[in-house]
């Protein structure tokens, strides 16, 4: 990859990066889990970043020593969603992250394309519900991928229907997995968050406050 790529798109995670809708994944995990009867800290939670809703299922059922028939785990997902889809129909505007609106702007105004790359199913609701569709070209969600993060198959479909190379795409993540994801497929990382879960980043931000078009000269 070369060091003086043109960045002409980007592609955003959703939960954490855009909109922290984690507390409501963990409210609806944590509920699923005391009704199997055991517990899901706020801290084992954080292990479910950037896993899809069936990947984390199963990190759950291990953790609970709990096993379940395939029709069985359906079940429980959809009772996950259902309340997940609860909490989130109490969002407002103003859950939106600070600094995100501007910067895509920012974006938009520059010409750059925009995609969503997120294992969400619900991603086109929240986005509706912080009133950013119109910024999205594209938005690749748990609806229309087959292989989860670290696989960089979401980040791949969203270049791929931008139609911009992925040498030329930024990812914004704040999972390790989806760091993994945007390496694996060949496109540049920028992590929002923690620096030490998100080392592998070509480059790592608190958050979008006070960032510009700027920030990709420093990749």
């Amino acid at each position: 990859m070369s060091q003086k790529a043109e960045i002409k798109a980007c592609l955003f995670d959703l939960d954490g990066v855009i909109v922290d809708t984690a507390k409501y994944h963990y409210l609806a995990w944590r509920r699923l889990c005391n009704e199997l009867g055991f517990e899901l800290s706020e801290e084992e939670n954080e292990s479910l970043k950037g896993i899809s809703r069936a990947g984390s299922l199963e990190i759950l059922l291990r953790k609970g020593g709990v096993s379940l028939s395939q029709k069985e785990k359906e079940g429980l997902m959809a009772r996950k969603n259902g309340w997940y889809l609860d909490y989130v129909d109490t969002m407002e505007a103003d859950e939106i992250l600070p600094g995100v609106l501007g910067f895509l702007k920012v974006l938009k105004a520059s010409g750059r394309k925009i995609g969503l790359g997120s294992a969400s199913k619900n991603a086109l609701p929240i986005l509706e519900k912080i009133g950013v569709v119109p910024f999205f070209d594209v938005v690749i969600d748990g609806n229309k991928v087959t292989k989860g993060k670290p696989d960089p198959q979401t980040f791949q479909l969203g270049a791929a229907a931008l139609g911009v190379l992925p040498a030329h795409c930024v990812v914004f993540e704040d999972a390790g997995a989806g760091v993994e994801a945007a390496l694996a497929g060949g496109m540049y990382a920028i992590g929002v968050g923690d620096s030490a879960i998100l080392a592998g980043a070509h480059l790592v931000i608190p958050g979008f406050e006070g960032i510009g078009l700027d920030i990709f000269n420093k990749l």
